[in-house]
């Protein structure tokens, strides 16, 4: 279920760090530090760099979520 004060825009892939962690860029040309989502994880869905993601960013910025892979 979606937390409305959390809004998803779309990215691209750049850069996968240790331990789940990923550089993305977003649509509006900024880079973030996005994490991997727990269900992402549990079912074992691969990203690689150059994948399209949907990214769930949190309300007081710095970190994202990569909560799909397109």
């Amino acid at each position: 279920m979606a937390d409305p004060n959390k809004t998803s825009v779309l990215g691209v892939v750049t850069e996968a760090l240790p331990n789940t962690f990923f550089r993305v860029r977003l649509e509006d040309e900024t880079e973030i530090l996005t994490y991997l989502a727990g269900k992402m994880r549990m079912n074992r869905i691969r990203v690689l760099v150059g994948d399209k993601v949907r990214v769930e960013l949190e309300p007081y910025g710095g970190k994202g979520r990569i909560i799909q892979r397109m």
